[in-house]
């Protein structure tokens, strides 16, 4: 007959003893050896290079890999990743983030909110070999060398209740394109509404031509942005979708190529708009920005202070 493993069952004075401090696995490094390398991580940086990596950190210290992997995991840090970042000088940075933060979180009534921007130079590419195709095992391929086409600029609009976006292709991106990307605006939405229109610092927006449109055309309201503040306008999240879902890994052998599969993705991005919900108070936002202005203070003293443009002769 087979043999029934039978159950064991600790009482309640066993159980409190296997509890009891001092039991287990005795730590090979102690704190003050954990410290050292956590300091290191932190403060130092190999001859030579910009960051540390797990086999050399391990080597310098005296330790198996697996050690330090262990040591950065627990104490979430990776020396390997950066992100790019820049905080904004202009004078008028909370009076415009709270204009424009207000029209996310708080729309106004009868009237419709977009945010706007270009994203110019579009690379038609095309790769000089044919990519291996996805299969089990291999993800697809293409080469890292390209030719290129062409390029055109992509004016956008994102409708932030609904997330549909209006785009149109122009060569360039001047006040005249700009112009008559408003015209298009203007045609597209019943006149009963008011339009905002989110937009960044770039000299077309406010050429003396467009001004002059826009004082004849009042339902149009513009709200700018802070300067070196492009993660407030939320149509730039949506051109990481067109760039990573239909650009980045097309190849296109013409502009007019690029262009149409720019217009497939407009479309079918149109007919099940995803609109991007925005969460971050004004205040959350200041509070973070204040830890990152003191903090650079600290690494370079002096930083915040606005620097006078040299007047050319």
């Amino acid at each position: 007959m087979p043999r029934v493993a039978s159950a064991v069952v600790l009482s309640e004075d066993d159980r409190n003893q296997l509890d009891q401090p001092g039991r287990g696995r005795k730590p090979r490094y102690d704190e003050q050896k954990v410290a050292a390398m956590i300091t290191a991580t932190l403060q130092t940086k190999p001859k030579g290079s910009t960051h540390w990596s797990c086999r050399r950190m391990a080597r310098a210290q005296h330790v198996s890999p697996s050690t330090i992997n262990r040591l950065w995991q627990e104490y979430n840090l990776k020396p390997h990743r950066t992100r790019s970042f820049k905080l904004s000088r202009d004078i008028k940075f909370l009076e415009k983030l709270t204009d424009v933060v207000g029209l996310y979180l708080n729309p106004p009534d009868k009237s419709l909110v977009l945010c706007i921007d270009e994203k110019s130079q579009i690379q038609a590419l095309d790769r000089t070999q044919p990519g291996l195709p996805l299969k089990k095992g291999r993800c697809g391929t293409f080469t890292h060398d390209y030719v290129r086409h062409g390029t055109t600029t992509l004016f956008a609009a994102l409708e932030i209740l609904e997330g549909k976006v209006i785009g149109q292709c122009f060569p360039r991106h001047r006040h005249q394109e700009f112009l008559k990307f408003l015209r298009r605006l203007d045609e597209e939405f019943p006149e009963k509404l008011k339009l905002h229109l989110v937009l960044d610092n770039y000299g077309t927006h406010k050429h003396p031509k467009v001004r002059t449109w826009l004082e004849s055309h009042p339902r149009f309201a513009l709200h700018f942005i802070p300067t070196s503040s492009s993660w407030l306008n939320q149509v730039e999240r949506w051109f990481g979708e067109l760039t990573q879902k239909a650009v980045r890994r097309g190849t296109f052998v013409s502009v007019a190529e690029l262009k149409e599969a720019i217009e497939q993705f407009l479309q079918a991005w149109n007919e099940a708009p995803r609109p991007f919900v925005w969460t971050a108070t004004v205040e959350k936002i200041m509070a973070k920005v204040e830890r990152a202005r003191q903090k650079l203070e600290e690494i370079q003293p002096g930083w915040s202070v606005r620097k006078k443009r040299k007047k050319s002769r």
